[in-house]
């Protein structure tokens, strides 16, 4: 049978409105991404013991100048976080001093970490701070200063365009000692993480590490710190524990190949090899 102009205006009409109810959700989906709330919480509270200086917090010792605090607040208000809470412990005045003066109106709350139970307790401390906010919140290291703004926007993104309650960020080291190891499955999906100290001599030979960059919705991210425990190696509760308790598949990563800028401090000679290797990034 012929294709009359009347099919051919209607299959034309029917093929553009379908385009165009694609593009109305497109707008949708990017207003809904835009309007989401996010929060972003900085472990801080370090004592830093192998800086050699127990008079100093580990976060406020200086790259080129700038405390490395100050990089990870100031990634934390590009990636346009409504509130930012330093997790803050060992002389915490000096970090409070330091960033109320850096960043004057802006919205930083603080939590503390009286005793170093671990990075999962360290998180809890934030409940009363958090415990009216409904959003996302972004959990940062105070001591990985190098992290780019475009690995933290696209870990973002992946979260909020994948519906999921949480989004981890991993990387590959060849040297993985001292890392959580990424688990998965046969078929590649994340399955969880181990820690160094609680890690088969089969997990110790995984590459992919957890540096400990993550988003995650903030009631199921609360729900999840409520089950956790001090049962293992360390007796410390342990923040990746809390994958245990978040469905797989609504659990998403997104790896990154720069294997410095998701690298801790942990030393005085580590710290001149990053204000090293920072500098020759300009």
């Amino acid at each position: 049978m012929p294709i009359t102009d009347t099919d051919f205006n209607n299959k034309k009409s029917a093929f553009l409105e379908n385009k165009l109810a694609e593009l109305m959700k497109k707008v949708k989906d990017t207003e809904g991404d835009m309007n989401e709330k996010l929060a972003v919480a900085i472990l801080a509270a370090g004592l830093g013991k192998r800086m050699k200086s127990p008079d100093k917090p580990k976060v406020m010792f200086e790259i080129n100048s700038r405390p490395m605090i100050d990089y990870v607040v100031e990634l934390a208000f590009r990636v346009n976080a409504d509130l930012v809470v330093p997790i803050v412990g060992h002389h915490r005045e000096q970090v409070i001093n330091f960033l109320d003066g850096k960043f004057p109106g802006k919205e930083i709350k603080y939590a503390v970490q009286a005793e170093q139970l671990g990075t999962g307790h360290a998180v809890i401390q934030t409940a009363e701070l958090l415990k009216d906010f409904d959003g996302e919140i972004l959990i940062l290291s105070g001591d990985v200063p190098l992290l780019k703004f475009e690995t933290v926007e696209r870990l973002i993104n992946e979260h909020f365009s994948a519906g999921n309650n949480a989004t981890l960020l991993t990387t590959v080291f060849e040297n993985s000692y001292g890392y959580g190891r990424i688990v998965r499955d046969s078929e590649g999906n994340f399955t969880g993480i181990v820690e160094e100290k609680d890690a088969t001599a089969e997990q110790k030979q995984i590459k992919e590490i957890n540096p400990a960059i993550y988003i995650v919705n903030s009631k199921v991210l609360f729900d999840a710190l409520s089950k956790i425990s001090p049962e293992n190696n360390q007796k410390e509760y342990y923040l990746t524990d809390i994958f245990r308790f978040i469905p797989k598949e609504k659990t998403g990563t997104v790896v990154t190949n720069d294997e410095l800028e998701v690298t801790g401090v942990n030393s005085i000679e580590q710290l001149k090899e990053m204000e090293d290797s920072l500098n020759s990034r300009a």
